[in-house]
């Protein structure tokens, strides 16, 4: 039992080693063994759990560690997410980590009560591997962390754990520009219809429930924060964007709000006959930006198109419903969109 307990100290090394530079130094084999150890420790929790005394007794040497025992069930899982966020993870290391997570076995065989490689060993041979390339591109990686991530809250929620808490922690160690990009790609992969979700499964094979949705606590991270949802809609293309707001009424409605304040804060300069920012150092959009938005939601879904139609005549009859260009923006982009429209019609 000695030895398991020294075993299971090694939990929060390989954890830390995981989120360092000292990836870079991994091959598949490294990568292999390191997910082999998380399996093992995964295995010590299932044996464990029902034995008070022997699982107290690793609650408490983890503890020393600032982990818990269920740290120990759940290994793989952080695992696999702190390697995800780690961008010194070589091509082929991150390439068999994609395929270990995302096509695990049907039926995983019985795993004995044996480390895969004694914890002494393990962590010098973490340096001793050479990248020679660069990461997976970032839409792949993105996709695979999003579909990680979407998996780990449906457990969570199957488990009555607290999904919530456990989203904000996951995005909050991600850079925001790619936690939106994170939370976009998991926002595609549930499919929504009318006001609630469809039971259907997504390309990641994630079934969308109703009250509690996944997709429901995804919008409620991105929305409850204006400044950040900005930041979002700043950060993303604007036909992803528009993706987004086909599946998703509740984003469709705070992203057409966010673009018409956008609208508003622009001026129009005579001199130069076009619509300027009124305050150049801010972050809201130009006018190309604005009307490359509205065109991308005019090219989405019939509702949505619809929808944006209608939110800018009513826009531009509010702002005196003026039929010539340079008086009021919403005519103008209005405009603009019929054009586009109708151009593409044609062709």
């Amino acid at each position: 039992m000695e030895a398991v307990l020294e075993q299971a100290e090694q939990l929060p090394a390989l954890l830390a080693v995981s989120r360092s530079a000292l990836v870079r130094d991994w091959d598949p084999l490294t990568l292999d063994r390191a997910l082999d150890w998380a399996r093992y420790f995964q295995h010590l929790h299932d044996r464990f759990r029902t034995r008070p005394r022997l699982r107290e007794a690793l609650g408490r040497r983890l503890r020393r560690g600032q982990l818990r025992f269920a740290h120990l069930g759940r290994c793989p899982q952080l695992l696999g997410l702190a390697l995800l966020e780690n961008r010194a993870l070589p091509p082929a290391a991150c390439r068999r980590l994609l395929h270990r997570l995302l096509q695990p076995p049907l039926q995983p065989p019985e795993r004995p009560l044996q480390p895969p490689l004694q914890p002494p060993e393990l962590l010098p041979l973490l340096a001793r591997r050479k990248a020679a390339a660069r990461l997976l591109p970032s839409p792949s990686q993105g996709q695979a962390e999003a579909q990680l991530l979407l998996r780990r809250l449906r457990e969570e929620e199957e488990e009555e754990g607290e999904a919530a808490g456990l989203l904000s922690r996951a995005l909050e160690q991600l850079p925001q520009p790619r936690a939106f990009e994170v939370v976009a790609a998991a926002l595609l992969l549930v499919k929504q219809g009318g006001d609630g979700e469809q039971g259907g499964s997504s390309p990641g094979g994630i079934q969308a429930t109703g009250n509690g949705s996944v997709a429901g606590l995804l919008l409620s991270w991105l929305l409850e924060n204006t400044k950040q949802f900005s930041a979002f809609c700043l950060h993303l293309p604007g036909s992803l964007l528009a993706s987004l707001a086909s599946h998703h009424s509740q984003l469709s409605r705070s992203y057409l709000d966010l673009l018409t304040s956008w609208g508003s804060q622009l001026l129009y300069d005579p001199l130069q006959g076009l619509w300027v920012k009124g305050c150049p150092d801010k972050a809201e959009l130009s006018w190309e930006g604005l009307r490359e938005r509205f065109i991308c939601l005019c090219q989405g879904s019939a509702l949505l198109k619809g929808q944006t139609q209608a939110a800018l005549k009513l826009l531009k009859a509010r702002d005196g419903d003026f039929e010539v260009r340079g008086l009021s923006v919403w005519t103008d982009l209005l405009m603009e969109v019929e054009e586009h429209l109708k151009k593409e019609a044609e062709h």
